[in-house]
């Protein structure tokens, strides 16, 4: 029997249980996980704010293990075969069709009908699909990379899903040498964004943040500007911006909060002729009233959303947190750990995302 936590209702404690070990395929692997993360997405799961959800399931979207067995001959997506012991992660989503209209014709995979995720819609009642459990079932066709020497699989679970799904807001974004940025949030994603933007050429980079301690994280990692939200005085941080812009405003703003009235803050601190990118409403939190002709048209702002990622995030996470590592003195990645947890200490790794304690937590179910 191999031991779980699982999720088996909203707003309910995670229960630890037994499950039996999962029954190996031809193509498929058998992971024991080292690290599996704690993000939004589990908190959303938690309140039920995500529809179609499977209860009860195991969480864990974004994890990495060592393979104790395999079903025949594997290939990672480099095409070289797996081996008992490898250290390897996967990519959380599964079973897109390639065949349906958005796959073929939009070439936008996330919006695929068939596209499941580990640990968000896959039931327990399937079997060892989430990261929050001593082992991993892989199913055949999971997508399988081997990590690199470089990079460890703390500095793996520190990028976690956060690290592409960033990726995927920065390619929306397009931002150019020499931009000013402003990064709404400074949790996981928005502190990826932020990171990124400094990659990618941008002239200034922007946070904004209610938690000091998140701003004191970003600033870390080279932000030039870091700016905490006063809830006594809502127009303050936009002001800054403007202020620090010269009443422009920014060139490119990446909303990453998950809060309806962010977005129109967001707006009023992008330029004319700026871009606006919405990447932190995972879930339907509310909504917001926008005045189209002062708001869009008059501004001739662009407003483009971001959703999930693909294969093409999770391959270049990789080569990023290869290329920019602490021994060369360029991003150390595992500052973003907050504090590792064991699974019987899940519910309070939830609680302590959920209250803003922690700014990543990552779950060692195999350490007792």
């Amino acid at each position: 029997m191999v031991l779980a936590a699982v999720l088996t209702a909203p707003n309910r404690p995670i229960e630890l249980q037994e499950l039996p070990e999962p029954v190996l395929e031809k193509g498929g692997l058998i992971l024991q996980t080292i690290y599996s993360e704690v993000c939004g997405t589990d908190v959303h799961l938690l309140r039920g704010h995500l529809g179609g959800v499977p209860y009860p399931i195991i969480p864990g979207h974004f994890s990495v293990g060592r393979v104790v067995d395999i079903g025949g001959k594997v290939l990672n997506l480099d095409g070289q075969p797996i081996q008992i012991g490898s250290i390897v992660t996967f990519l959380d989503v599964n079973e897109t069709c390639n065949s349906c209209w958005y796959c073929l014709v939009a070439k936008t995979s996330t919006r695929c009908p068939q596209r499941k995720v580990y640990g968000v819609t896959y039931s327990s009642n399937e079997g060892l699909l989430g990261g929050w459990s001593e082992l991993i079932y892989l199913k055949p066709g999971v997508k399988v990379l081997t990590l690199p020497e470089e990079v460890t699989p703390a500095r793996f679970i520190a990028g976690g899903c956060s690290l592409p799904t960033g990726l995927h807001a920065i390619d929306r974004a397009q931002i150019q040498i020499g931009d000013v940025v402003v990064v709404q949030g400074c949790g996981p994603v928005g502190l990826s964004v932020a990171i990124l933007a400094l990659l990618s050429g941008a002239g200034r980079v922007i946070v904004i943040d209610k938690y000091e301690s998140r701003l004191a994280v970003a600033k870390s990692f080279g932000v030039d500007d870091a700016i905490a939200i006063d809830d006594q005085a809502p127009q303050q941080h936009i002001e800054r911006v403007l202020e620090l812009t010269d009443g422009r405003g920014a060139d490119v703003t990446i909303e990453a909060t998950g809060v309806p009235i962010a977005v129109k803050q967001g707006i009023a601190m992008t330029r004319d002729g700026g871009r606006y990118v919405v990447v932190g409403h995972y879930t339907n939190t509310g909504e917001i009233l926008l005045n189209p002709h002062l708001e869009i048209n008059l501004k001739h702002i662009e407003i483009r959303g971001t959703w999930g990622i693909d294969f093409s995030h999770f391959y270049r996470m990789i080569q990023l947190l290869k290329r920019h590592r602490d021994q060369n003195r360029e991003i150390a990645w595992e500052r973003v750990i907050s504090r590792f947890y064991r699974l019987e200490e899940i519910n309070q790794a939830l609680a302590d995302v959920e209250q803003g304690l922690v700014l990543k937590a990552a779950i060692q179910p195999n350490l007792f």
